[in-house]
C-alpha cells in the first residue's frame, strides 16, 4: 500500500493547494526529516507563483551572462501541478540511509525543503543540512535565506561603523538588514515602508527613524534627518519604482545604493534625469547567490551562509517578530494565496507550524 504525503503546490498560477503525494523512499546518501516548521520566500518565490517569472520561457545563459529563449520552448520553467511551494524548514531527522553519518535520529536540523509533512533531503557533505544548537530558535533558522541576502547587501555597499543608513522596503530581508546595520555600528538608521507595523517592528530592531514613503516625500525626509546630506548608503529591497526615485533623491553625495530586490518593470515615472543626474551615486546590483562573490576568493557563498547560520543561533539576531503571521500546516495553502500573493501587506515572513 503507497505512503503520502501533504505538500503545498501552486497547482495554476496564483493557486496554491495541500495535494497527496506518493512518499518516495529515500536513497542512502539521504535523511528523512519530519517537518516541526517551514516557511516560504517571499520574494522571487511569489513571482515564480504567479507565473511571471523570466525564467518561465528563457533561462538564464551562465556563458552569455543574460536570459535567452529556452532550448525547447515547450519546456517551460514553472510546471504548475508539480511546483512545490517553501523554502525553509526546521524539524526531525526520522530516517538516515545506510550511507550517511555525523547525524543520529531524532536530530533537530534546519535545510532547504518545501511546505510539506516530510522532506528528503542529501545527508553527505551537504552544508546546508543545518544542525540547530539547543535552544535554537526555530524563527532564526527559517530565516537563513533571507538573511544571505541582506548580508550580502550590507557588505556590497560597504557599510562602516558611523554610516548613515536607510532602507527600503521592510520585509524580512529590510528588517534583517536593519538588525545588521544597527548592530555594527551605524550612525543613523532609517526604515523606509508604507506599511505600520512593518514599522513598528523595524523600530524594535534597531531603526531611529522610520518613514511611510506614501504619505511622505521619503527621499526629502532622509535629506532633513542627516541635516541636507543624505545617507552614506540606501539598501533597496522592495523593487519599487518609487523606492529607488526615493533613493536616488535620499542617498548623500557618491553614496551607495545597494539593490537587492529582483524586481518586476518598472512603470513610467522613473527618472535618472533629476537627482540621479546630480548625486553621483553608486548603484550595485546585489545577489547574495551570484557566484563568484564581490570579495571573492576570501568570501565565497559558503561562507556567507555559515556566518549567516552563527549570527542566527549566536543571538545576534532575533528573528520572531520577523515570523508574522504564524498558521497551521492545515491551512498553510489558503494562508499562502493570502500573505504571499494577494494582500502581502498583512504579513511580514510567514511560518508555517506543523506540529
Amino acid at each position: 500500500m503507497s505512503e503520502y504525503i501533504k505538500t503545498l503546490v501552486a497547482t495554476e498560477p496564483r493557486k496554491a493547494e495541500l495535494l497527496n503525494l506518493e512518499a518516495v523512499e529515500i536513497n542512502a546518501d539521504e535523511v528523512k526529516i519530519e517537518v516541526e516548521f517551514s516557511a516560504p520566500k517571499h520574494g522571487t518565490e511569489v513571482v515564480d507563483f504567479r507565473g511571471i517569472t523570466p525564467f518561465m520561457d528563457e533561462e538564464f545563459s551562465e556563458e552569455w551572462r543574460s536570459f535567452v529563449p529556452r532550448k525547447n520552448p515547450e519546456e517551460k520553467g514553472i510546471v504548475f501541478g508539480e511546483f512545490q511551494l517553501g523554502n525553509m524548514i526546521v524539524g526531525r531527522i526520522v530516517e538516515m540511509g545506510e550511507q550517511v553519518s555525523g547525524y543520529s535520529l531524532g536530530e533537530r536540523v534546519c535545510t532547504y525543503g518545501p511546505i510539506s509533512d516530510y522532506v528528503g533531503v542529501n545527508g553527505i557533505n551537504n552544508h546546508r543540512l543545518l544542525k540547530m544548537p539547543e535552544g535554537g530558535k526555530w524563527q532564526n533558522a527559517v530565516c537563513y535565506d533571507p538573511l544571505q541576502f541582506a548580508l550580502g547587501a550590507v557588505r556590497d555597499a560597504h557599510v562602516r561603523p558611523g554610516d548613515t543608513v536607510a532602507i527600503s522596503g521592510l520585509g524580512a530581508i529590510g528588517q534583517l538588514a536593519i538588525q545588521l546595520v544597527e548592530r555594527m555600528g551605524a550612525g543613523l538608521v532609517i526604515g523606509v515602508d508604507p506599511i505600520e507595523h512593518r514599522r513598528e517592528i523595524a523600530k524594535s530592531g534597531g531603526a531611529d527613524l522610520c518613514l511611510d514613503p506614501v504619505s511622505t516625500d521619503a527621499g526629502y525626509e532622509v535629506k532633513k534627518a542627516t541635516d541636507k546630506q543624505g545617507v552614506d548608503v540606501w539598501i533597496e529591497t522592495s523593487g519599487i519604482g518609487s523606492a529607488l526615485q526615493d533613493a536616488l533623491k535620499g542617498i548623500g553625495y557618491a553614496g551607495t545604493i545597494a539593490y537587492i530586490a529582483f524586481a518586476k518593470p518598472f512603470p513610467a515615472g522613473l527618472n535618472f534625469g533629476r537627482e540621479a543626474h546630480f548625486n553621483n551615486a553608486n548603484l550595485v546590483f546585489s545577489r547574495a547567490a551570484s557566484e563568484p562573490n564581490r570579495d571573492y576568493p576570501r568570501w565565497d557563498r559558503k561562507r556567507l551562509e555559515r556566518t549567516c547560520w552563527e549570527l542566527l543561533m549566536n543571538g545576534h539576531l532575533n528573528c520572531e517578530n520577523i515570523i508574522d503571521p504564524v498558521v497551521d500546516f492545515e491551512t498553510s495553502a489558503e494562508a499562502y494565496m493570502k500573505y504571499v500573493d494577494q494582500s502581502p501587506e498583512l504579513s511580514i515572513k510567514m511560518g508555517v507550524k506543523h506540529v
